[in-house]
Formats: structure tokens, sequence, C-alpha cells
């Protein structure tokens, strides 16, 4: 409470006091350019995913774009320790994503390599992923994936080293009969949910959807 009073929660946009469970005030909020994807349809994703492996569905729940609010929000989430910033992105998500009847069997989120996870200090999908497991009543695996190689963050690699790296992620167990829905924070070439989509899909009779906080448009 005493924190609170000398160092207010701001907006991460305009700098307005807000409250401590917040990222951004009213007026920001309205900023943000929600994709109103549907789940079931076909838009962006999905055409770019049907060209590199079997996909079910697809969601995102912002557009990302360069220097625009979307980014510092994953931004603030990944590189400013605001771990709790994958809550509210969850429950924006939550308000607008509706399975129906077809809800995923299990939440995968894209693992981080163990050193990079230790300097981190945490994975900024797991509580995102935990908060939708929560809500929707789907259980969560952050055991099933695991990423094979150390790499400097995606945002600081060109698009030819991200295709160049070679088996980034393999299972650590079997899986079969599962619809896996595979939680990543940006879409933006597709490469890495590929890369993981085809581990579980070689792995078994396993169907995927892709879920993401923010895609490249």
């Amino acid at each position: 409470m005493i924190l609170d009073l000398f160092f207010p929660n701001r907006c991460i946009h305009c700098s307005r006091i807000i409250g401590a469970e917040l990222l951004v005030c009213s007026l920001c909020f309205e900023q943000i350019h929600f994709t109103h994807f549907d789940y079931f349809g076909d838009h962006t994703i999905k055409e770019k995913c049907k060209l590199m492996f079997p996909v079910e569905n697809t969601y995102a729940l912002m557009k990302f774009e360069q220097d625009g609010l979307s980014q510092k929000i994953i931004h603030e989430l990944k590189y400013k320790s605001r771990e709790n910033a994958g809550k509210t992105l969850a429950e924006w998500t939550t308000e607008r994503l509706d399975f129906k009847d077809e809800k995923p069997d299990l939440l995968v989120s894209v693992p981080l390599h163990p050193k990079k996870l230790k300097e981190r200090g945490y994975n900024q999908l797991h509580l995102f992923t935990e908060t939708l497991s929560k809500f929707y009543g789907i259980p969560s695996d952050y055991e099933l994936i695991q990423r094979n190689h150390y790499s400097k963050a995606q945002a600081l690699k060109d698009k030819k080293n991200r295709l160049e790296t070679a088996n980034p992620f393999s299972l650590s167990k079997p899986i079969s009969g599962k619809h896996v829905l595979l939680i990543d924070d940006v879409f933006t070439t597709g490469n890495t949910v590929s890369s993981i989509a085809w581990e579980i899909l070689n792995a078994g009779n396993n169907r995927v959807s892709i879920l993401v906080m923010a895609v490249d448009v």
C-alpha cells in the first residue's frame, strides 16, 4: 500500500496513474487493435499455418504493430518483468474467445530453453496459459515440449537466422489422440509453431490448433 502511494502503477502508453492490476488506462485501452478473429474461421494465421502444417483452428488476440501499443504490451511482458501482464492478456482473451462445444484437450505453450528461463526468471506464456486453463477447464502441460537450443530472442534475430535453426524442439513424452492448443506470444513467420506442431502431429493421432497473443500483420 505504501509503495503504491510513492510508486503508483502507470499506464504503459500514456503514464496516467491506474489500478495496480492494470496495464493501460481506459483511454489507451481503446487504442488496442484486437483482431476479432473467428476461432473456427479462415483468416491470416490459418492461411499461413495451412501452408506449413495441418491446422484445426487458429486465434490471435491482437494485431502486433511495430511501435504500437500491442508491441509495448508484449515487450512489458517479455522483457520488463511484468509477468502479471500474462494474466491480463488471458482475461482479455476469455472475453473474446468461445470454443463452443469443441474445446481442445490440452493447452501447451512454447517453452524457453532452461538457460533462457533462468535468465528471465519466468516463461512469459505460463501465467497466460494457466489463466486460460482455469477459465476454460482445460488441462495444461508445460513439460511436453522442450527447446533443444539456446538462442537470442526471436525479436533480435533476422528472418534468415530464424529459418536456419534446425530441430529446435522435441517431445519429452509420448502423446496420442489429443487435440492440442499450442500457445505462443507473437505469430510472425510461423516457424516456431510449425516446428512444434509437426512434433505433436508426428507423435500420434493428434490434432493442433494455434492461439497467440498477437499476430504480426
